[in-house]
C-alpha cells in the first residue's frame, strides 16, 4: 500500500468524520433512552403512589362502614 497516495488524506478525513457522526448519534441516543427509562420509572412510581392511596381509602370506607354496621 501506497502511504502517499493523494486519496488517502481526504479519505482518512471522510472516514474520521463518518466516525465522530456515528459516536455522537450513539450517544444522543443512550440519552434519550436513559430519559425514556426515567420516565417510565417515574410514571410506575407515581402508579404505585396512587394505588396505595387508594387502599388506603378502601381501608378507611371499609373501616366506616364496619362502625355504622356495629352502632345499628
Amino acid at each position: 500500500m501506497d502511504l502517499h497516495n493523494p486519496l488517502l488524506i481526504p479519505l482518512g478525513a471522510f472516514v474520521m468524520v463518518i466516525v465522530i457522526v456515528a459516536i455522537a448519534h450513539m450517544t444522543k441516543m443512550r440519552e434519550k433512552e436513559l430519559q425514556a427509562h426515567q420516565d417510565l420509572r417515574l410514571r410506575e412510581m407515581e402508579h404505585e403512589r396512587k394505588m396505595k392511596e387508594m387502599e388506603i381509602e378502601k381501608s378507611k370506607l371499609e373501616l366506616e362502614k364496619a362502625r355504622e354496621v356495629k352502632r345499628t
